[in-house]
C-alpha cells in the first residue's frame, strides 16, 4: 500500500490489465487521459502513473479514430502570389443543382479575376462535357480577356479532365488544381458563390422568375460593387487602358489584404507535425450528403487509417499510401484532414466495414420503397416512406422524407431525371455546392 492506494508494480500484466478496464471496458468507454488517472489514482498507484495514462490513451486508435478535433488545425497559411495584371490569373468554381430553369441551366461557372475580383457568372448545364466547356471558355473568356497565364480551382471532373488539360497547354495555360477536400485553396471563388448564391436568392423573393434571368443583373451589379481590394469594374478610367500606376497601387491593396489574412490565420493553426513515414489518419465526412445517415453517419468514425505519408508536396500537403479499397480518392491531401496517429501502424481501421464515396463520405444506396404513412405535426402534415438502403454492412430500412426522396433519388418512384442515367443517380451522394 502507498498514500491508502494499492501499489502497481510498474512491469507487470497487472497495470496492463487496469489500463484496459478502466479504458476500454462497457463501464469506462474510452475516457480522456484526465479522467483515466482520477478514476484510476482513487486506489491505485505506480510510478509514472499519469505518464502512463496520458501515453495509453494518446495511443488508443479507437479515440483517434472516433473523437473530434479541439487542437488548432495544421499548417500555417500559404497565400497565392499576386498577379501581376488584371485577368491574368484566374479561379473558377461551378455552383451546381440548382433548379433546372426553362432553358435548362442547372449550373453557374464562376470565374474570377484574383487582381480585380470582377467576375463572369454563365450559366451552363451540369450535363456539359469537357468540351463543350472549353467552348464556352473560349467564347466568354478568351475572346474578351486573352489567355491568362494561371487558373486555380478544385478538383471537380471537368476541370480536371484530360481534354481540359490538354486544352489549356495548347493555349499556355497553367492548372493549379487544389489538394482534395480543402476548399481554402481556392476562398475567393467559394467566397464569390456565397455573394452571388444570396444575391441571386433575393432576385428570386423580389422579382421572381428563373433564376438565369437574374443572372446578368447579378453580374452587373456585382461588378460594379466596392471590395477591399480592386477597383470598380465599369469606373470611367477604366474605359480606357489601365494605367501601370492603378495596377500597383491594385497589387499593393491586395498584398496588405493578403498579410492580414495570413496574420489572422495563423493564429488559430499550429506548425506540421508529420514527416515522411509517418502514419496519420484521415478525415472523413459521416453525415455529408447521405439521407440514409442523418441518425447512423454521425455515429461513425471521424477518421479513417491509418495510412503510411510517402512524400510531402509543398509545404502543407502530403500523399499517403492508400489501399486499392481507397483508389478511386486522390492520394494527396492538405495537412488540415490528416492527425497524427500514435497507435501501432499494424493495427488498420477495417475498411471492409466502411464504404466512400470520392468525396470521403460514407456511401449508402437506396433500393426501393416499402411503405409510406404520413406523420402529422403540430401545424402540417408530413409524407414519409420507408426507404430500403443497401450499403456494405447489409441492407437497412429507415422512414425519410418523401419530398427529399423524390429529390434526390426520383428512380424510386419510376421517375428517370432528365439528362442523367439511373447509374448516376443511384450513385450520386456529393451535391455538389448547392444554393444551401
Amino acid at each position: 500500500m502507498r498514500f491508502g492506494r494499492i501499489w502497481i508494480p510498474r512491469f507487470c500484466e497487472v497495470k496492463t490489465v487496469l489500463l484496459e478496464e478502466a479504458h476500454k471496458s462497457r463501464y469506462s468507454v474510452h475516457p480522456g487521459a484526465t479522467k483515466m488517472y482520477r478514476d484510476l489514482k482513487a486506489n491505485y498507484w505506480w510510478p509514472g502513473m499519469k505518464r502512463d495514462i496520458v501515453k495509453y490513451v494518446a495511443k488508443c486508435l479507437t479515440c483517434s479514430q472516433v473523437k473530434a478535433e479541439h487542437q488548432k488545425p495544421y499548417g500555417e497559411s500559404q497565400p497565392l502570389r499576386i498577379p501581376v495584371w488584371k485577368w491574368e490569373e484566374l479561379t473558377m468554381d461551378l455552383v451546381t443543382k440548382l433548379p433546372r430553369t426553362k432553358k435548362g441551366h442547372d449550373t453557374i461557372w464562376v470565374i474570377v479575376d484574383r487582381l480585380k475580383k470582377s467576375a463572369h457568372f454563365l450559366p451552363i448545364k451540369e450535363a456539359y462535357s469537357s468540351g463543350k466547356m472549353a467552348e464556352t471558355y473560349m467564347n466568354e473568356i478568351i475572346s474578351r480577356h486573352g489567355v491568362p497565364v494561371s487558373i486555380v480551382s478544385d478538383r471537380d471532373t471537368r476541370l480536371t479532365s484530360r481534354y481540359w488539360q490538354k486544352f489549356h497547354e495548347s493555349v499556355g495555360t497553367k492548372l493549379h488544381i487544389s489538394t482534395a477536400y480543402h476548399p481554402q485553396t481556392d476562398g475567393q471563388s467559394e467566397r464569390t458563390i456565397q455573394t452571388l448564391v444570396d444575391m441571386l436568392r433575393a432576385c428570386a423573393l423580389d422579382f421572381g422568375g428563373s433564376w438565369d434571368d437574374h443572372l446578368p443583373l447579378v453580374e452587373f451589379s456585382y461588378n460594379n460593387s466596392y471590395h477591399s481590394v480592386g477597383q470598380r469594374e465599369l469606373a470611367p478610367s477604366d474605359l480606357i487602358a489601365v494605367t501601370n500606376e492603378k495596377i500597383e497601387v491594385i497589387r499593393a491593396r491586395l498584398k496588405a489584404a493578403q498579410d492580414r489574412q495570413k496574420a489572422y490565420a495563423d493564429k488559430r493553426r499550429r506548425p506540421i507535425g508529420f514527416r515522411v513515414r509517418d502514419y496519420v489518419l484521415l478525415k472523413v465526412s459521416p453525415w455529408k450528403g447521405i439521407i440514409c445517415f442523418r441518425k447512423h453517419g454521425k455515429l461513425g468514425p471521424h477518421y479513417i487509417g491509418p495510412f503510411k505519408i510517402l512524400d510531402r508536396v509543398g509545404k502543407v500537403a502530403y500523399r499517403l499510401e492508400l489501399p486499392p479499397t481507397l483508389d478511386g480518392i486522390h492520394s494527396t491531401f492538405h495537412v488540415s484532414q490528416l492527425r497524427k496517429c500514435l497507435a501501432d501502424e499494424t493495427t488498420l481501421v477495417p475498411l471492409d466495414d466502411i464504404e466512400l464515396d470520392e468525396g470521403l463520405n460514407y456511401v449508402a444506396r437506396p433500393i426501393a420503397i416499402k411503405d409510406a404513412k404520413v406523420k402529422n405535426l403540430r401545424n402540417k402534415a408530413v409524407k414519409q416512406v420507408l426507404v430500403q438502403w443497401q450499403h456494405r454492412k447489409g441492407s437497412e430500412l429507415t422512414w425519410e422524407s418523401e419530398d427529399e426522396m423524390r429529390r434526390y433519388y426520383p428512380f424510386l418512384f419510376g421517375v428517370k431525371e432528365e439528362g442523367s442515367n439511373s447509374k448516376k443517380t443511384e450513385g450520386s451522394q456529393d451535391r455538389g455546392k448547392s444554393s444551401a
